[in-house]
């Protein structure tokens, strides 16, 4: 099955072939969300290796002197304090303090930063925030992106190139440039969004069908599947990792998401600082781990309620394979009923909250 014709394809999208059963619409690109086995792919992720398309993120190259300084007036966290060759996972909000993003930051000198996520906001608020000489450009038509995510992610890239690969060289969170696989140079960083040992690749448009090729030879003998949107949702959701519009959106303060942690109110000033300092300690929402008995329907978007009363609504629920087939959702409820144990209904299915995340609760692997 091709892509759509109405959507606009990925690097990827004519490389997959036949094999999906199934597209979806991200932002205006064809995203596969299976090849017919979600479960199969699901295994791929958490005992072999995936590899999983996010060319559709926005990607913008902020360049010039003081490109640190410019996102720094915008992200949570403190982009001047980085090291070239460092990730960081933030937040960026409203000057009401709401969320409009969550996004990563790729630091490679004071005069060029690189940030990605989802909503072009971000390049509004970034150009906003440019001063003289700083240039704010938005780059994804530019790069492939592959997330290349599992146990033995490691083990596959490492067939590929003559780079150290190692925890102890490139360690989580960390990124490089200029790194040779399968003969393309690419910068590759140690991220992923399943709850695993994984690395994102991002490189030249043109090189894509050479990359995939490799992956998809080297991979056979490591158990490597392409993996699709309802495959990754499981893994996500498994791993307690939010999404905009679904566990947060434009109401939404940092810390009714989970996100607080990522606010560096150390700073002297930064886009919506006042705000977050002003509703800081005062959220009534959180995101919580739900599970439900398994093949429990309905409850994507389903209303939450303890004892009868309103307590939140249900962001997505999917079958867990960490919890045998249960249902687990995530879902934003009120802080007052977040609590590990607690019985709540949705879609007329009882469900209790548990801890989040309900994969590796200490997040070892993906540090592995």
């Amino acid at each position: 099955m091709t892509y759509p014709d109405t959507l606009m394809p990925t690097p990827l999208a004519a490389l997959y072939g036949d094999g999906v059963v199934e597209w979806m619409d991200v932002f205006g690109f064809a995203i596969p969300v299976t090849w017919g086995d979600p479960e199969a792919e699901y295994d791929a992720i958490r005992n072999h290796v995936a590899a999983i398309e996010f060319s559709m993120l926005l990607k913008y190259d902020v360049t010039g002197p003081g490109a640190a300084d410019c996102v720094n007036r915008v992200f949570s966290r403190d982009v001047t304090a980085m090291k070239p060759g460092r990730v960081a996972y933030g937040v960026v909000v409203d000057v009401d303090g709401h969320m409009i993003d969550d996004c990563t930051v790729f630091y490679h000198s004071p005069e060029r930063v690189m940030v990605m996520g989802a909503n072009s906001r971000l390049g509004e608020d970034l150009t906003a925030s440019a001063g003289p000489g700083v240039l704010v450009r938005e780059c994804r038509a530019d790069h492939a992106q592959i997330s290349v995510q599992g146990p033995k992610s490691r083990a596959l890239l490492q067939d590929l190139t003559a780079h150290d690969l190692s925890n102890m060289a490139l360690p989580y969170y960390d990124f490089r440039t200029g790194v040779t696989i399968a003969g393309i140079s690419m910068q590759i960083s140690r991220l992923g969004f399943t709850g695993e040992l994984g690395y994102e690749l991002l490189l030249p448009v043109a090189r894509t069908p050479e990359l995939w090729t490799a992956l998809t030879t080297a991979g056979q003998k490591h158990g490597l599947k392409p993996v699709g949107g309802a495959a990754l949702m499981m893994a996500r959701i498994e791993a307690g990792l939010i999404m905009g519009g679904l566990e947060y959106d434009h109401t939404s303060t940092p810390w009714e998401c989970r996100m607080g942690w990522a606010v560096d109110l150390a700073k002297p000033e930064f886009q919506g600082r006042t705000a977050l300092a002003a509703s800081k300690g005062s959220a009534k929402k959180t995101v919580a781990s739900i599970v439900f008995p398994e093949g429990a329907d309905g409850l994507d978007g389903a209303e939450i309620t303890v004892k009868g009363s309103l307590a939140g609504v249900v962001s997505m629920a999917i079958p867990s394979p960490a919890l045998g087939g249960k249902m687990l959702a995530l879902g934003r409820i009120d802080t007052t009923h977040a609590s590990e144990g607690t019985v709540v209904s949705a879609a007329g299915h009882l469900g209790s909250v548990v801890k989040i995340p309900v994969h590796d609760p200490d997040r070892r692997r993906t540090r592995g």
